[in-house]
């Protein structure tokens, strides 16, 4: 894919608008076009958090819980939205587990390019910035009202239930171990 295109492609999402052209060309520079399955694990939490993505179809479940028992559902994203904050923020560590929930097609960018870009750019980096802080803010009011569900309501969060094509290959070898 050509910068040109590619510069086109990260321009037609909802995060970006009304960057300069220059700002959108260097995103163009760090940016791959990617595509997740559905039940595949995009990120965990608590790694590396090197990378975010311009969802532009598809869903993708954030979920948490490391650590802690089931993982729960914290909120559901599609196209329009971005995955991943915590590449801006040290220690640059995912707070959640991303998985898509169905064919997502997304727009990968490689973060510690990015972060130096927005270094030597601070106009880049400030409209990254806010941004990214409008999308912290989203994501911590959907995790705050779950807690307030299940507080004020006696409701339980729901459980992830995970669907892979591997794990039915998983339960058959198991059992198969146990006879």
């Amino acid at each position: 894919m050509t910068t040109d295109t590619m510069s086109k492609r990260v321009g037609e999402h909802p995060f970006v608008s009304g960057l300069t052209r220059e700002q959108l060309t260097l995103l163009a520079d760090c940016a791959l076009p990617v595509g997740f399955k559905a039940g595949e694990i995009i990120f965990r939490e608590n790694e590396k958090a090197d990378r975010f993505f311009l969802i532009t179809s598809g869903k993708v479940v954030l979920e948490s819980g490391a650590g802690y028992g089931e993982p729960v559902v914290v909120d559901t994203i599609g196209a329009g939205d971005v995955l991943g904050w915590s590449w801006m923020m040290p220690p640059y560590q995912w707070h959640f587990t991303a998985r898509a929930v169905e064919p997502t097609e997304a727009i990968f960018f490689a973060s510690p390019i990015l972060r130096r870009y927005c270094e030597r750019d601070h106009s880049l980096g400030f409209e990254l910035h806010k941004r990214v802080s409008t999308v912290m803010m989203k994501r911590l009011q959907a995790a705050r009202k779950k807690m307030l569900a299940m507080h004020a309501h006696g409701e339980k969060l729901q459980p992830v239930v995970l669907q892979s094509p591997f794990m039915d290959q998983e339960l058959d070898s198991s059992e198969t171990e146990k006879s």
